[in-house]
């Protein structure tokens, strides 16, 4: 959908379209930083679990 987004703007110059595209991109960054958080928690989860 970001790339589609991103393909009608730059042929269209529709702002709806560059505006779906950035929204797009913020929560692909906010969902890496979550999923990121997440991989850490457990990480850290199983080195208290190691002997």
């Amino acid at each position: 959908m970001r790339d589609f987004s991103w393909k009608y703007f730059t042929l269209t110059g529709d702002v709806d379209a560059f505006l779906l595209y950035k929204e797009m991109d913020q929560l692909s960054a906010a969902g890496a930083a979550e999923s990121q958080a997440e991989l850490d928690a457990a990480a850290e989860a199983a080195e208290e679990l190691a002997p």
